[in-house]
């Protein structure tokens, strides 16, 4: 059996606006059905740290990068559409 990937996601948002709460919800719901055990979130403020936005260039926000594994996708907006992040991240969904 081959090993899983594991995922290295970041998401990055302004402050905690509505629409980034609700993208931070919905990508944990998704990770926890379709990569449990597989994935690291990590969470970055662009109100904090705004330096950070121009290492993965970002544009707009709520955003979440795909570090891991490659290619490195973006995926904008607050991710409520489930099949448009799985098809973004290369994720299959389970039965």
């Amino acid at each position: 059996m081959a090993p899983k990937k594991k995922y290295e996601l970041r998401l990055y948002v302004a402050g905690k606006t509505p629409k980034s709460v609700l993208a931070l919800s919905n990508l944990k719901r998704l990770c926890e059905e379709h990569l449990e055990g597989q994935y690291s979130i990590e969470v970055i403020d662009l109100l904090v740290h705004p330096q950070l936005a121009e290492g993965d260039q970002i544009l707009a926000i709520p955003t979440l990068v795909k570090k891991v594994p490659e290619p490195v996708r973006k995926i904008i907006g607050d991710l409520s559409n489930v099949e448009k992040v799985l098809v973004g991240l290369d994720i299959r969904p389970r039965n």
